[in-house]
């Protein structure tokens, strides 16, 4: 039995019926690609000898009486599998449209609280997808967002998937073991038993802060920066609106190497730069053929992991995240490009030196739940300037294929939950040389998904182009020209690394 962190208990006071907050995706099995009996009868068999491979699959949450702590975990004493594996028919004729449909309304459902928060369904009967082999198979995935993160949702993922037809048999015992639903005063006295531990917590947390904006502040480089966007500066697009309960959702596969080519072209980009950029030619195109483009550029959010190799195996959420603008109010790609380039540099600066994702740790569970709830039972969202403007989460996949029961994957597209006033999310899914837009939204917001998934790949054509006739000197520049000396020591920085370090010796004292 543990704890949620202040995070993962978010996703479960904002969740309501309009917005399920679970993250998952489309699988996509070629029936040419998968062994003779492939079936759901494998898949089933599979999965339950995967079980022990993730404490995500047998845990329930226990919620705590008027939100006097975070909700717990428990492994699950009526835990049964074959609720979580539903079985379906895509409708005729078979094609993308009805998987999409299909993915939507299973996302459009809240998961059952009473049980462990997941849910994958064997989907049959894929004969129009282009591409694919008729009789093709598809397995939507759901997984709570308050057990899971993008990352640890792959990692999820991978302890059902192998990397070779041959499906391997996992080593240990399944020692696990159901426990008793908790009574309310032992999770009420477990979680005020914490109450001296959060104290030292805040202690440390204050030092990092102390410390980062230290840092930002003695950084000549960094002062001559201009500062990331910040909430509340978005402009008003159709995207921050209330949101109905019924999802949109629409995922197209790019070549990967297209994306690496334009990345090589331009000295000091990223993938994620060229990611955001060809997302942000898309978003401008499809505002603008709505004839609703604001002048101000948009502003993303772009999660980043903080996941450390000593979290690799935990669930949970282990996220921040940075605010970077997207230039759309500029026509031309490369300049559009550049300006990103120079946009998310900033703003990895100083999302690192300030531990934002930590701050929701030392509210109060009962003030973080009322404040959560109330704002999204009264429609709050939508109804104010924006917090940003779309959500942007590029999660790495493996390079090599992936197979499930013996049947090799085809394509994966992902997607994450909306909110009232952040009505769209694009989910970016890199998987065997190939990368892949998942388009998030409801009826209201976008009801039209392909439409903006064709917006983007022309983004992705203009982008090319103009890369491929750029001067190389105008792909090299710097927005802003950037010194080339390093960082400033300074006296006042030295002396709060000092404290810092003083405080740490402390609060180990402390706990010792």
């Amino acid at each position: 039995m543990h704890m949620l962190s202040a995070l993962d208990a978010t996703f479960i006071y904002l969740e309501s019926e309009h917005s399920p907050m679970a993250i998952g995706g489309v699988y996509v099995i070629d029936a040419s690609d998968a062994p003779e009996g492939f079936s759901y009868d494998s898949w089933y068999s599979l999965i339950k000898s995967r079980l022990k491979c993730s404490k995500v699959f047998r845990q329930r949450l226990v919620e705590v009486p008027w939100d006097l702590s975070f909700p717990y975990w428990i492994r699950d004493p009526g835990f049964d599998l074959e609720t979580h594996l539903p079985r379906l028919k895509l409708p005729e004729p078979g094609g993308m449209a009805e998987l999409m449909k299909m993915a939507a309304d299973t996302w459009s459902r809240m998961l059952d609280r009473e049980r462990p928060l997941w849910e994958m369904t064997f989907v049959e009967g894929l004969n129009t997808v282009p591409g694919i082999t008729k009789a093709s198979f598809a397995l939507i995935t759901k997984v709570h967002h308050a057990a899971v993160d993008g990352k640890a949702g792959t990692e999820m993922m991978s302890a059902l998937l192998d990397t070779t037809a041959e499906i391997r048999e996992i080593e240990g015992e399944d020692d696990w073991q159901p426990e008793e639903l908790p009574s309310t005063l032992s999770v009420i006295s477990r979680s005020w038993s914490r109450a001296g531990q959060k104290a030292l917590d805040l202690a440390g947390f204050i030092g990092k802060v102390a410390l980062g904006t230290a840092h930002l502040y003695s950084d000549k480089r960094l002062r001559k920066l201009d500062s990331p966007p910040r909430l509340l500066t978005a402009p008003s697009t159709i995207f921050n609106q209330p949101i109905t309960s019924q999802r949109t959702f629409w995922g197209k596969n790019f070549d990967f190497d297209r994306i690496r080519a334009i990345r090589k072209a331009v000295p000091g980009a990223t993938i994620n730069d060229v990611v955001l950029a060809v997302c942000a030619g898309g978003l401008r195109s499809y505002l603008l053929g709505k004839k609703v483009l604001p002048r101000k550029p948009l502003v993303a959010m772009a999660p980043i992991s903080v996941r450390t190799e000593k979290d690799k195996e935990g669930s949970g959420n282990q996220v921040s995240a940075m605010l970077v603008s997207l230039a759309t109010d500029l026509d031309d790609p490369v300049d559009r490009l550049l300006n990103i380039k120079a946009n998310t540099q900033r703003s990895k600066i100083h999302a690192s030196a300030l531990p934002a994702n930590q701050i929701t740790e030392f509210l109060p569970s009962e003030t973080l739940a009322a404040a959560a709830r109330v704002y999204t039972r009264t429609r709050l969202g939508g109804r104010h300037r924006p917090f940003f403007n779309v959500t942007i989460t590029n999660v790495p996949g493996p390079p090599i294929s992936l197979y499930v029961a013996g049947a090799r994957i085809h394509s994966v597209f992902g997607m994450a939950p909306i909110l009232d006033g952040l009505g769209l999310i694009l989910v970016i899914f890199s998987y065997h040389g190939r990368l892949s837009i998942g388009i998030s939204s409801c009826q209201q917001v976008v009801p039209d998904p392909a439409c903006m998934v064709d917006c983007i790949s022309r983004s992705l054509d203009d982008l090319e182009n103009a890369v491929r006739q750029a001067d190389p000197v105008r792909l090299a520049a710097e927005y802003p020209d950037e010194e080339t000396e390093p960082p400033d020591s300074t006296d006042s920085l030295q002396a709060f690394r000092d404290a810092s370090k003083a405080l740490d010796k402390a609060i180990e004292s402390l706990e010792d």
